[in-house]
Formats: structure tokens, sequence, C-alpha cells
């Protein structure tokens, strides 16, 4: 029964995009922002490959991490959070959503104030902490609603739970989000709720609610759901997807309860989907400009892990990934357009580097080829699994037999090696008219890895034939498989490619070709 938990770290970014300057952001990087804190811990998801990912070597790559992991950019034109999960869930936003840096025009509020029977005040991008202070006495005395909007397409509503009732506030959340359409279409209509009873004692509650849009197409959540498979939302995910392809859902208040539902989740007999977010990041600690508590909130999940993997049953799957960024130590209390990381594991889950990819899609791509849903979307599949890593090695040394240099023998042979970290190097064959200086593909691949600071095998792939057809087995000669075994243990997988099309190889291991070997154990006693 296979189970997918897919975790939202709101808002932790892994360094600007390319294009981040448009969206007016400028050297912002979440992750390492809070890397410097001395609170921040990383131990469990460094294991996995955190450190691994692409531009955060800063945090120590390390030599055999447990899972795959990826960057992942970007494709829709926004930096929020209901495009950023929308993107996440398959759906590309060509278009940004609506903003309002000079507060929603007059036939809006006009329309809400009619609507709801309340006058309207503030009705500028502010701080959600400030803007209580500023107009909450104000609010307290004439009853009147809060409404302020940020740098995101949003349309917030504050009001203190002794003056309009929570279920009031919210029907006027709802109120508004029917008004907001067409061009004013905003991608959340957020209930702010607060208490206290005057500007030194007012604080927001826990009670927070989000009105998103409907998604404009299906996602991945739609088509688990269709498949007759469970689509279970821990936090804010039901809001922003508007409830669309949800089957049941939990609110939480907060990072903590948002961890210990989804560890609950885990004895939950169900086979699809669990979609959390963990808001904490973005709300109290990105907003607020606050790198120790961003820091710490990150240690706390960082310290959560061992206890949820070490209950994942075998056919469930881990995935940790963020939305957006919202570096706290920039100039500005924005989100900030970043790369996203993302982590995979589970023992169905081999090593894999799968670098810089082109959009978020390729998660909704990755989950429901995961739970064999079928499903369209922008996305490319990273298929984790064993048989298809070692498919692509087996491709890999085929095709690098195009680049071998042989203008005596006519023998191209190529190679392909996956190193511990989940790197994929290719190598060919590469003659001399002075027999000697000739090296193998096999070295080739190798040489390339070590030049780059690898020196951890997973697998290799060696194909070989005539004038660049593959012709049954070529093994590695002598010399390469002592060379292989500086580098592996007996144990490595060896994929010896039989033929192309259609593509077969036999699987031996490196003690099957090099028995009673002689290693480095047997001179650094």
């Amino acid at each position: 029964m296979k189970r997918v938990f897919l975790i939202v770290l709101d808002s932790l970014g892994i360094g600007e995009e390319p294009d981040a300057m448009h969206f007016g952001d400028r050297d912002c990087n979440t992750m390492k922002r809070i890397s410097e804190h001395p609170c921040y811990r990383n131990g469990h998801t460094r294991s996995i490959g955190l450190a691994n990912i692409d531009g955060q070597e800063y945090l120590g790559p390390i030599e055999r991490p447990t899972g795959a992991f990826a960057r992942l950019r970007e494709r829709s034109m926004g930096k929020d959070t209901t495009i950023g999960h929308w993107e996440i869930a398959g759906i590309f936003s060509p278009k940004p959503l609506p903003t309002y840096p000079n507060g929603f025009p007059k036939e809006v509020l006009d329309a809400f104030e009619q609507a709801t029977g309340r006058k309207a005040i503030c009705n500028k991008p502010y701080s959600g902490t400030e803007v209580i202070k500023d107009y909450g006495t104000e609010h307290m005395k004439t009853g009147a609603l809060i409404v302020y909007t940020s740098a995101d397409s949003v349309f917030q509503i504050a009001a203190n739970e002794a003056v309009v009732p929570l279920e009031t506030l919210y029907e006027y959340c709802r109120i508004a989000r029917k008004i907001l359409t067409g061009p004013h279409a905003v991608g959340r209509v957020i209930a702010r709720p607060f208490v206290g009873d005057s500007p030194e004692t007012f604080k927001r509650t826990a009670n927070r609610h989000d009105f998103s849009l409907t998604p404009p197409s299906p996602t991945m959540l739609d088509a688990i759901s269709g498949a007759g498979k469970t689509v279970y939302s821990i936090g804010k995910i039901y809001d922003i997807f508007a409830g669309e392809g949800i089957t049941e859902y939990v609110y939480t208040h907060g990072n903590t309860e948002g961890m210990q539902k989804t560890f609950e989740a885990l004895d939950k007999d169900f086979e699809g989907l669990c979609f959390t977010n963990l808001v904490d990041f973005d709300m109290l600690y990105g907003h607020r400009q606050d790198v120790e508590g961003y820091a710490k909130a990150f240690a706390e999940f960082d310290a959560w892990l061992p206890a949820f993997i070490e209950k994942m049953r075998p056919d469930d799957v881990l995935m940790i990934t963020a939305d957006h960024g919202c570096d706290p130590g920039d100039n500005h209390t924005d989100h900030t357009r970043e790369y996203i990381p993302l982590l995979m594991y589970g023992k169905n889950v081999q090593t894999r580097n799968f670098g810089t990819r082109t959009t978020f899609a390729d998660i909704a791509a990755t989950v429901c080829n995961y739970l064999d849903v079928p499903y369209e979307c922008d996305g490319t599949v990273m298929d984790f699994s064993e048989k298809a890593i070692s498919d692509e090695l087996a491709r890999a040394a085929v095709g690098a037999m195009k680049n071998a240099y042989v203008p005596y023998s006519h023998y191209t042979v190529g190679a392909a090696l996956l190193t511990g970290d989940g790197v994929l190097y290719t190598g060919c064959n590469i003659e001399n008219a002075a027999y000697g200086p000739t090296n193998c593909a096999e070295r080739t691949a190798i040489f390339k890895a070590v030049s780059e600071g690898r020196t951890t095998l997973r697998m290799i792939a060696v194909a070989g034939g005539k004038d660049g057809a593959v012709e049954g087995l070529f093994p590695p000669c002598g010399v390469c498989r002592q060379v292989i075994r500086e580098f592996a243990d007996d144990d490595l997988p060896v994929l010896l490619v039989k033929s192309a099309v259609p593509l077969a190889y036999e699987r031996v291991t490196l003690g099957d070709l090099l028995p009673y070997s002689f290693s480095p154990k047997f001179i650094q006693k």
C-alpha cells in the first residue's frame, strides 16, 4: 500500500532564482540566512541529502546521503503561497495574481462595505502585527473592519474576537471572496482575528483562516482522489486548494501540532497522499524577520524527523519541500523569489541527485508516478526506484559510446557511474597510437568523478561494441576492475549492457568480476 507524505516547510527557500530582481529581491537565501545562526541544526535533513542539493555546499555535503534530492525552480510568475502550492500540485500560472501596493480600489471596498454593513479602515499594505497596533483601537471603538494587504495577492481582514465573533469574521471573508473575482481575483482572502483591549495587549490568535481561489484546472489532488485514493491534508492545505481534490483534512495551530498530526497519520490505513503545510516558518519567523525563531523552528523539525522515519512503512515515501522563500534577514518582510529544496526518503528511494529542475510541478509528476495515478502536467517524473536508476545508468553508458575515440580498434565502449552522493558521470574509451596511454571508459568515468572530489561509488554500467553498436557483454578489463576496487567494495553493482534496443543488461557485483581482490585495506593495515 503506497503512501506519500509530502511536507511543505512554508517559505524555506534555498537561494534566489535568476529572475529574483524582477520580483524585487536581491541577495536572498532563507536557508543560508538561518544556517548562520547558532540555534540552527540540520543533522537529520543533512543525512538525507540537504547539503548535497545544488547550491547548498556551504552546509557541508556528505559522501553517502540516504535519500534522493533536487533543487526546484519556480516556473510560475509569482512568489506566494497559492501559486507555489498550485505549481507543486501541477498547475503553471503564467500571470501573477493581482497585488495592491496602493490599497484596493474604491469599487471593491464599496461593495465589501455594503455587503457586510461595516466600514473598512486602513486599506494599505501593512505588517500584520503593526496594523492591529495602529488601527486596533479605532476598530474596537467603531466596529470597522481592518482591511489590509501585503506584497502578496491577499485581502486580509483583521478583527478583535470580542468585537466580531469568529464565525462572523469568516462569513465576511466569504463575502469578500465572492466580490474578489475577475481582475481582482486575489489568491487568498485571510481572516486575521486578534484579542486584547489596547495596543499594548493586542495579539493575533491562531484562528486564522484562508479562503483561496479555486484552482483553475485539475491538480494532482484531483487525480489522486479521482483514482479512489486518499488525499489527507494537514494545516492550511485545505484552504490553499479550496478543498478541491481533498478527501480528509485537519486544521492545525502551528508547526508543532502539524508535525504531531503528520506523525499520527502514519497510523492511518490509507493509500495515497498526506499533504502537510508547516506555516510557522513563514507566518511567525519569515515575515517578522526573526532569524533566531526560524533557525529554532528548523532545528525542531530536524529533531522530529528520526521518530517519523523510524515509523514509516516499507512502501511509504517522505518528501520535504517548500513553496517559496521568505528570507528573515533581507531588507523587507515579504516573500522572496527562491529555489526550493526537495528531499525524498524511503525504503523504495534510491540515492540520486536529480540536479536543478525547471518547475515545482516535477513534484506532482513524481508523486502521481509513485502512486500509479495517471496525471498530465508540465512536470517531469523523478523516478527514484532501483530499476529506473539502473535503466538510466545503462542508457547513459550506451550514450557515452558515441564519444569514444577509437581510430585503431574501432571498438567503442561507454561507462556510466553513479557516485555515493547520487551524481552520474559518464566516460568513453580513448585510444592512443602508443597503446600504453590508452584509457578505458570505466577509468575515464571514475577519474572524472575523483577529479571533482567524489571517491565513493554506488553503481557502474558498461556498454560496448564494434563501430558504436552494442554487441553483447563488454565487461571491464582487469586494470579497470582493480581501479574500481580502489573506490568500492565487493558488493558494488555492475551492469553489463547486452542490448540497447530493447534495453537489456546483466547485473553482477564487483566481487563476481574480481573475486579475492586486492584492495586498499591490505596496504592500510
